[in-house]
């Protein structure tokens, strides 16, 4: 068995000290140094509501999908070199020193919702309904957490081999003073997202105050989604359906008509005159979007305003299936941020929401329902999910799909998530999940620089052993003995 050091853990829960004492200084005291005290039930509650867990860093993923090319000049002006190394499909993109953007992100989270999870049933002044109803949102959270991390650093799924793949370190503890951990399999990663997801879910309201909480439907959602992934496509099915039935009442959750917010003057922001460049400003107050069950974002300039990465010609061809009404098509500019064409023939630059949702959202829950369906031969119900979404994006006649082969409408969802979701990462996870799928795996991925001409600079070739993330240098070296990823 492999080993991990609590060093990299313990400084992720000293960030969350530092930013909780900000928040709260009344009820939280660093007492022993390097914890986060609580003690009365509220003071867990309040802990779930803390802004800092809903959006975070650039993840270098969203770059890693086979949807986007770069462009000379921009590939050499690419500032962050951890995600040009993405890009190249490189085995190692952080130095030593470097701290790892995702397993840092996602290792602070961690620490308040396993502090949660272990001790609000203790708490002070709280019913017992309470602190269950607390703790199953602290599961929730925590699987989704791990969902992210078994497909960074564990192989996609497959049930043939998943208990005998390397998957990531199981950590359950809020004790900065345990020293070590035991990597497990990938089978048991999912396991363990499994069992945390059938745990909360009975004990989690319909309705919450925001949907920057986790309600039944999020969880249930989320349990989908860890099935989706694990290519048991009809239980995942059986989980779509009850989010539909257990939606929240208390707000609204509802597709956006882009038909009506990118028409010209919309309160969107989009203007073809003043705005050329097409730059969308999106919703308001992204906590309050309509189309999100489980409020997570990460802030990325790929998906708004950075020349860096664009989507491939390749890409943009797909649009053409829906004829000219796509209203998506708004987001992707032939304009360099900063004014004038890009010279590249045929790609173009996202210029689209800043923010990317990384939670629950229905645009996700329909298209994996539909992809759900399809592969049930469920082709009319493939078809009614895909239409759902699609009348909200594009005129009605353009939004029919006259599909009658599973196979067909199959491959046609797939397409449709890349339409619906270049350049948020999406794509990423679905080349890993899909490299396991007899369907699919043969399919093969490159990366390619393009000239101003559009002649090809260089190409780099996704390898097999890439669809998983290395164990970072910063944390190997914390941690001597520690077998990584090949």
């Amino acid at each position: 068995m492999m080993k991990i050091h609590i060093k990299i853990y313990l400084l992720m829960a000293m960030v969350v000290v530092a930013g909780f004492s900000a928040c709260k200084k009344s009820f939280l005291e660093v007492e022993p140094k390097g914890k986060v005290i609580a003690k009365a039930t509220n003071d867990y509650n309040l802990l779930l509501n803390n802004s800092s867990y809903y959006t975070n860093g650039q993840f270098n993923h969203v770059v890693m999908g086979d949807e986007i090319v770069s462009v000379d000049p921009y590939y050499s002006a690419i500032g962050s070199i951890p995600a040009k190394l993405s890009f190249q499909y490189a085995d190692d993109i952080y130095l030593p020193t470097e701290t790892p953007v995702e397993a840092a992100a996602m290792l602070k989270l961690l620490y308040t919702y396993n502090k949660i999870i272990n001790e609000v049933m203790d708490s002070e002044g709280g019913s017992e309904q309470q602190k269950l109803a607390i703790r199953a949102e602290a599961l929730t959270n925590r699987a989704w957490i791990y969902l992210f991390l078994i497909n960074y650093y564990g192989k996609p799924y497959a049930a043939a081999t998943a208990a005998n793949d390397p998957g990531f370190f199981i950590i359950t503890t809020s004790d900065v003073n345990v020293n070590k951990f035991e990597r497990s399999s990938v089978q048991a990663v999912y396991d363990f997202i499994l069992d945390d997801l059938k745990t909360a879910i009975p004990n989690l309201q319909l309705s919450l105050g925001s949907r920057m909480r986790a309600s039944k439907s999020a969880a249930e959602a989320l349990l989908g989604k860890t099935y989706w992934f694990m290519g048991k496509y009809p239980e995942a099915l059986a989980q779509f359906n009850n989010v539909f039935t257990d939606m929240p009442t208390n707000f609204l959750m509802a597709l956006f008509d882009y038909k009506v917010n990118l028409a010209p003057g919309a309160a969107w922001g989009y203007n073809p005159v003043s705005s050329p460049d097409g730059y969308i400003t999106g919703p308001a107050n992204e906590s309050q979007n309509q189309e999100v069950l489980f409020y997570k974002s990460m802030l990325s300039g790929y998906a708004s305003f950075q020349n860096d990465f664009m989507l491939s010609a390749a890409t943009m061809e797909l649009f053409k299936t829906a004829g000219n009404s796509d209203e998506r098509l708004k987001l992707y500019s032939d304009k360099q941020n900063g004014g004038g064409l890009i010279a590249t023939p045929g790609v173009r630059r996202k210029a689209g929401f800043p923010y990317i949702q990384i939670g629950i959202t229905l645009p996700d829950l329909y298209l994996m329902r539909a992809e759900c369906r399809a592969r049930a031969n469920d082709v009319a119900g493939a078809k009614a999910d895909l239409e759902t979404l699609r009348k909200s994006r594009m005129s009605a006649s353009d939004a029919t799909v006259n599909i009658a082969d599973p196979l067909a409408m199959l491959k046609f969802v797939l397409d449709e998530r890349i339409r619906e979701f270049a350049l948020q990462g999406h794509r990423w996870f679905d080349m890993r999940r899909l490299s396991t799928d007899p369907l699919f795996s043969n399919k093969t991925y490159t990366h390619q620089v393009l000239s101003k001409t559009g002649d090809v600079i260089a190409s780099f070739p996704l390898k097999t052993e890439r669809l998983t993330f290395r164990i970072p240098g910063k944390i190997m070296d914390q941690n001597p003995g520690t077998v990584n990823n090949p």
